[in-house]
């Protein structure tokens, strides 16, 4: 009797504990859902003021923080990106990796999101894919050139030169439970 109470009560706790996790993985993705439609709006209205609708406050809190946003059509990939690629601003959207170029200047641009949200399209991507980045500057289309698993120490895919490119980095593989031992890289360069 007194093993079934122990048992019984082992359930019980992992249940809860359960519970909690699959709350807290539901309040990370429905804030980054909320973040997403609300810095889409403010972006949106940033770039073209006259046209649209007045924001509510928290639109134009979150305006203030907009780098821009990337965008593969193809594969129905449109993310808002922050600057920086600290834990809070990967869990709500894409980073602009500090140190990298900005759009439109000689360099690479370097963006980082998170395999199993934002950058889970990803996975699909190919070469001649074309990937639009918007910020404040305007609109920069970048044609996918190579994609390529490097190990997480390897930062030479971000080293830049005097042509204009975009590299795209996420973790890698895309089904991996935990820290991924690798990193997924798509790099693409300017076209007119």
């Amino acid at each position: 009797m007194k093993l079934r109470m122990r048992l019984g009560d082992v359930r019980w706790a992992l249940g809860i504990f359960g519970a909690g996790v699959l709350g807290y993985c539901g309040f990370v993705l429905a804030d980054a859902w909320c973040f997403q439609r609300e810095a889409t709006v403010a972006f949106a209205e940033e770039l073209a003021p006259a046209v649209a609708a007045p924001a509510a406050a928290p639109v134009r809190a979150a305006a203030e923080r907009i780098w821009g946003r990337v965008a593969v059509e193809r594969l129905g990939l449109s993310v808002i990106v922050l600057e920086g690629t600290s834990a809070a601003t990967l869990r709500r959207a894409a980073g602009h990796i500090t140190g990298t170029a900005v759009p439109g200047e000689p360099g690479n641009v370097g963006i980082s999101g998170h395999r199993d949200t934002f950058f889970y399209p990803l996975r699909d991507v190919r070469t001649a894919d074309v990937v639009t980045v918007t910020t404040r500057a305007g609109a920069f289309r970048y044609r996918v050139v190579s994609v390529t698993v490097v190990k997480p120490d390897d930062t030479g895919v971000l080293d830049a030169d005097q042509k204009q490119v975009l590299t795209l980095v996420t973790c890698y593989p895309f089904t991996f439970i935990g820290s991924a031992p690798e990193r997924f890289i798509v790099r693409a360069e300017r076209f007119i």
